[in-house]
């Protein structure tokens, strides 16, 4: 897997994956894009409820995984990684990106700027927590 550079170059890459796979043949609604997003959220939740801990992917299953054709990868990502909390939150953020692609929103631009702003905040936002 090629590590991206930006989030605008990954929200690029997994905008213009959904639009391929079908997803943009008409204009989102957006409400049902972000319950989308809390959908995910909610289900990184279950998992956790569940007990299930965050385990971390081992470096060499990762290379080994990277080296696979597609095939035997969707078989190992389907035993090792679906459904966990991981993958959840990944959703998560892929469907953030989508959304973010789909209305031409320069997310590097916005999370600099916000976390430049964040930083000239008080602490705790001058809330208890």
């Amino acid at each position: 897997m090629k590590t991206m550079k930006t989030l605008n170059e990954l929200r690029d890459k997994i905008y213009n994956n959904a639009k391929d796979k079908g997803f943009w043949d008409e204009p989102r609604n957006v409400g049902e894009s972000l319950m989308l997003v809390v959908t995910e959220l909610a289900e990184a939740l279950e998992v956790h409820r569940k007990g299930d801990t965050i385990k971390p992917v081992d470096v060499m299953v990762k290379k080994a995984m990277a080296e696979m054709h597609d095939d035997e990868f969707k078989e190992h990502f389907a035993v090792m990684v679906k459904d966990t909390f991981q993958d959840e939150m990944a959703d998560s953020i892929i469907r953030i990106l989508d959304l973010c692609g789909g209305l031409d929103i320069d997310i590097d631009w916005h999370i600099a700027a916000k976390m430049r702003y964040n930083a000239t905040r008080s602490r705790l936002h001058g809330k208890k927590y």
